[in-house]
């Protein structure tokens, strides 16, 4: 499936949830279906747009990411402007986040609009090799247009969950008996959300792993990597941010529980580096 039928087909699952989550809110609590369906379709409307011209920026704010310029991050500058220009791609802009775990990721709308972020614990833990491969990674993602349907599911998956809230609340507060409808609304939105971060599918990491590889020249550099930033992802999670925003970065930087690794949009670290491992042995034929 090509990015502009993914993209297409969330932009058209968040419109229709946000109406029929509207349709039942306003009919048990505005006494209007029509109502509170056209309030929901606004609504969807205005997240759309906002997601679509200010994700990138929203995402860089969470984590208050830094755009550089090339003197003040000269080594990781000149990794993305070398990997760029090999991939023929734009330059994307170059930001740093002041987090002491090590990640990466990438955001924006097209490869015009392209950020590729790094976090100061990735620029301190990695030799150039292994920095090569997360940054041609994340210019996979940017070449194959995955940054935009990411910050949709994103997004998407977030007010899911602030519906399944809002109801709840709702129910509790309301001098109304609770509502069958409504209960099930409330049990289902969160599952929702998760149902919308699988939509982005594992096999894109696998594919960026794979693509990244090739811009890179250096699979066991990016395996290497991979197997640095989940080990020190893993023993210690970061604590601030978004977790619906966890599908951007190249390890999952939350804690996750047995439910959550069931159901993430990564595949299992083990697997990607098995992968990864395997292309070398190709490589070395070569």
């Amino acid at each position: 499936m090509g990015y502009r039928t993914r993209t297409a087909g969330l932009f058209v699952f968040m419109f229709v949830f946000f109406i029929v989550v509207g349709y039942i809110i306003g009919g048990f609590f505005m006494g209007d279906w029509i109502t509170g369906s056209i309030l929901f379709l606004a609504i969807a409307g205005i997240m759309n747009l906002i997601v679509y011209f200010y994700s990138d920026k929203l995402i860089l704010r969470t984590y208050r990411a830094k755009i550089i310029e090339e003197h003040e991050y000269p080594r990781l500058y000149n990794i993305v402007k070398e990997l760029a220009y090999q991939s023929d791609m734009p330059m994307p802009k170059v930001a740093v986040v002041p987090m002491n775990n090590p990640n990466a990721f990438a955001t924006g709308r097209n490869d015009k609009n392209a950020v590729v972020a790094a976090t100061e614990g990735l620029l301190s833990r990695l030799n150039d090799d292994e920095l090569r491969g997360v940054i041609a990674h994340e210019l996979a993602h940017i070449k194959n247009r995955d940054m935009l349907v990411m910050s949709i599911a994103a997004t998407l998956a977030g007010a899911i969950a602030f519906m399944a809230r809002m109801v709840w609340w709702q129910m509790i507060f309301s001098r109304r008996r609770m509502n069958p409808i409504l209960l099930v609304t409330m049990i289902l939105a969160p599952i929702g959300a998760i149902i919308i971060k699988l939509a982005i599918s594992r096999k894109r990491e696998f594919h960026a792993d794979e693509e990244g590889a090739r811009i890179s020249k250096d699979p066991n550099a990016l395996a290497d990597a991979l197997e640095t930033i989940h080990q020190a992802n893993k023993s210690n999670p970061i604590k601030r941010g978004n977790p619906t925003t966890s599908s951007l970065f190249i390890i999952n930087p939350f804690k996750a529980g047995f439910f959550v690794s069931l159901f993430s949009s990564h595949p299992p670290v083990e697997k990607r580096v098995e992968r990864l491992r395997e292309m070398a042995k190709e490589f070395s034929y070569l």
